[in-house]
């Protein structure tokens, strides 16, 4: 098994390739003689952003290209959750983007006649992960901070304003045609490629992978105001959902000023003339008016629920929205994509390291697929149950849904934590055990120092002290009792799945459990063995 697929640094015996200044292409014209890369990754927003950090700082080889000159300036993505500051803490970039996140306030859901029905939260301190389960941002400078990130990474090179025209694949890698910012044409040959180039990936129609409709589609004007002193009085103090059948809608608060509504339209209403400034202040007119705050963006769309067929191609992969595509309702887009290449990429390194060999090699990087695939298509389907409650449009069904919704807590609108929406995984790499394919806590340590900081994000068993294992070759070894944490979230996750161990994949998801010394030479056997 390998040792940490995330560390910082080369892997050994590889010399770390020269830097290459933002911008550059790392080819020449006609491909002979050009570098082999370990990985190319098309797309440059956050999954590509991300999944170049984690290649990068492993010391593999990465070309990364995005027709883009530069970020969207633009916001899309507004909410993350604790598991993608994990692999935000995992890259190093924890302390930039900071200044642009704050707390998700709750989120009330409001039925026909106006009456509280719902209420998301987030779960309770201590918090599991060791960051405020939900968040809201800006993502402009939030990709600026992912993008600098990869520009330290000596090993990684990035060109932008360069288009990918096609992908062409054989025994031993991939090449793809190129034309770079000057408009020339040029190569890039690499060991596999990683489409994230969004909801209309090119490369994913041409390595001939199809989409699953999961039956969703609806027409949606997304608004983002930036709200002045006036405006912000006039507001509600939490997010809302108005699950009205009228115009169902959504507002979120964002940071600082920064206030989004997605709104439906109606069959009939026309999206383009919904995104015209006149039209989209005649939509806020129940909030705010244009003395009110500026208006950011004004974007009409057509929400629906894809995932795709199959995420490997040969060598190459897909990820992020070329995979997949759902409702914004648990703000879990751009969450999704992270997740996508934090569960590829420690298996790409740990085979790019000659780790794991020949078919082993193969079953591994075929999980990606398998794991993904199946986690989305259940989230997707939670998401769309939560649309169903907002989206409900007859009146008399949406009466009766308040009713079943209040009755069930009994009259008495009870939190419910967003993250208990989130599925574990069910297939693929875990060892069938209680919590396996769940995500494992960060806890905090007696000295303060987050888990990952101290040990890592390779492989890790963890125990409460009471199961004793012998070190193993890429096995970090983490007692609770020799180093105490402070905030007990692994010995309150262990107690609730009634076990004393539990092996840590690198992409911090639980392999398996243990509840004895027999379970446990099971666990850390199946584990060598696979």
């Amino acid at each position: 098994m390998a040792t940490d697929p995330t560390s910082a640094g080369p892997a050994p015996g590889r010399s770390q390739a020269a830097p290459h200044p933002l911008g550059g292409s790392g080819v020449v014209p006609d491909g002979r003689g050009a570098e082999l890369f370990d990985v190319a990754i098309t797309g440059f927003g956050p999954a590509g952003a991300v999944a170049a950090a984690l290649l990068g700082q492993a010391g593999l080889k990465v070309w990364v290209g995005d027709r883009l000159p530069d970020v969207h300036e633009i916001p899309r993505a507004i909410a993350l959750d604790h598991e993608i500051m994990r692999v935000f803490q995992q890259i190093g970039v924890i302390d930039a983007i900071a200044p642009y996140f704050e707390p998700f306030t709750n989120s009330e859901y409001f039925g026909v006649d106006g009456q509280l029905i719902r209420r998301m939260t987030m779960v309770a301190p201590p918090y599991p992960q060791g960051y405020t389960p939900s968040l809201v941002f800006t993502q402009p400078p939030v990709e600026r901070a992912l993008r600098a990130r990869v520009a330290e990474l000596p090993s990684v090179t990035v060109a932008l304003s360069t288009e990918v025209r096609q992908l062409r694949q054989d025994a031993d890698g991939v090449t793809l045609d190129i034309s770079c910012s000057d408009g020339s044409p040029a190569r890039v040959r690499a060991r596999w490629a990683l489409a994230c180039d969004g909801g209309a990936s090119g490369l994913r129609g041409q390595l001939g992978i199809g989409l699953v409709d999961l039956d969703f589609d609806e027409p949606w004007l997304v608004v983002d105001v930036l709200a002045n002193e006036q405006g912000l009085a006039k507001l509600p103090a939490t997010s809302v959902q108005y699950c009205e059948p009228e115009r169902p809608c959504t507002y979120v608060i964002g940071p600082a000023n920064h206030r989004r509504w997605e709104i439906s339209l109606k069959d009939g209403e026309d999206p383009r003339e919904a995104a015209t400034p006149e039209r989209t202040w005649a939509l806020l007119s129940r909030w705010l008016t244009p003395e009110d705050g500026t208006l950011w963006r004004q974007s009409s769309y057509r929400f629906h629920a894809l995932v795709a067929e199959r995420w490997r191609a040969g060598r190459a992969f897909i990820a992020g929205d070329a995979a997949h595509m759902q409702p914004p309702f648990l703000g879990q887009g751009m969450c999704q994509g992270v997740r996508d290449v934090a569960n590829l990429c420690w298996k790409l390194i740990s085979v790019a390291r000659g780790e794991v060999q020949g078919k082993a090699a193969e079953r591994l990087l075929d999980s990606y697929g398998a794991e993904r695939q199946a986690h989305v298509r259940e989230l997707t389907t939670r998401i769309k149950a939560v649309g169903a409650v907002i989206c409900e449009r007859d009146p008399v069904r949406a009466r009766a849904r308040d009713a079943r919704l209040l009755a069930e807590c009994g009259g008495v609108v009870r939190d419910t934590p967003r993250q208990d929406v989130l599925p574990p995984l069910e297939t693929g790499l875990i060892h069938p055990t209680p919590g396996a394919g769940t995500l494992f806590p960060q806890p905090r340590l007696a000295d303060g120092t987050l888990m990952d900081r101290r040990h890592g994000c390779g492989w890790r068993l963890v125990s409460d002290g009471r199961l004793p294992a012998d070190a193993l070759p890429g096995l970090a070894l983490i007692d609770l009792v020799h180093e105490p944490e402070a905030d007990a979230v692994v010995a309150t996750w262990l107690h609730r799945h009634g076990v004393h161990a539990a092996l840590v994949r690198p992409d911090h998801y639980t392999y398996g459990t243990a509840a004895d010394r027999a379970g446990l030479d099971r666990l850390l056997d199946a584990w060598q063995r696979r």
